[in-house]
């Protein structure tokens, strides 16, 4: 049976960059996979305190300025092989959750106000992922020039784009068949008086 745990191997991922903290790990998160990642502090410390006791990581003093110094973790060996063995496997498709959708199938209960409403927002939303994404692809173009990892990271980066640009492309669809649905009640009123 394939391993389940994706933060597990997210958190080895990040350690495969660099020895790192459990701050620097939430951190990088933050500043590179969030848009289709995300592991909280609560995730992360005792995820490291596991992947020790399992021998994949290893602890030691970091350098951190003023301080005694801080728990820094690096990858074993161990947990370097691991990390390229879940790499080689299929991924796990997570169950498909969107509260958009559920609210737009029963959005007949609604205004079509409300429902203009959560579809101009969810567009807003992708046009700043879009605006996001151009932002980091320019840092990763001027900051990470011939980086061995770049051309993954832009992998990544494109896939996002092209979702939010779809999902933009999708909520003006449907702003417009919700329009179309208005004037067709109002014409097939007018033509019932």
């Amino acid at each position: 049976m394939k391993d389940r745990q994706g933060g597990k191997y997210a958190i080895l991922g990040m350690l495969s960059l660099h020895p790192m903290s459990g701050y620097d790990i939430r951190k990088t998160v933050q500043e590179s996979i969030r848009h289709f990642w995300s592991e909280s502090y609560g995730q992360i410390y005792p995820a490291l305190k596991r992947l020790e006791a399992q021998k994949l990581v290893k602890r030691a003093r970091g350098v951190q300025k003023g301080r005694a110094g801080r728990q820094v973790y690096a990858l074993t060996p161990t947990g370097r092989r691991k990390l390229k063995e879940w790499l080689t496997q299929a991924p796990m498709m997570p169950p498909f959750r969107n509260e958009l959708l559920l609210k737009l199938f029963f959005g007949r209960l609604v205004s079509r106000e409300a429902c203009r409403e959560n579809l101009r927002q969810f567009r807003q939303r992708q046009e700043q992922f879009l605006q996001s994404y151009r932002q980091v692809e320019d840092r990763l173009h001027s900051q990470y020039e011939g980086h061995a990892d770049r051309p993954f990271w832009l992998m990544t980066l494109s896939y996002g784009a092209h979702q939010s640009r779809a999902l933009r492309d999708w909520c003006d669809e449907s702003l417009a068949a919700l329009e179309k649905h208005d004037n067709d009640k109002v014409n097939h009123r007018r033509d019932r008086e």
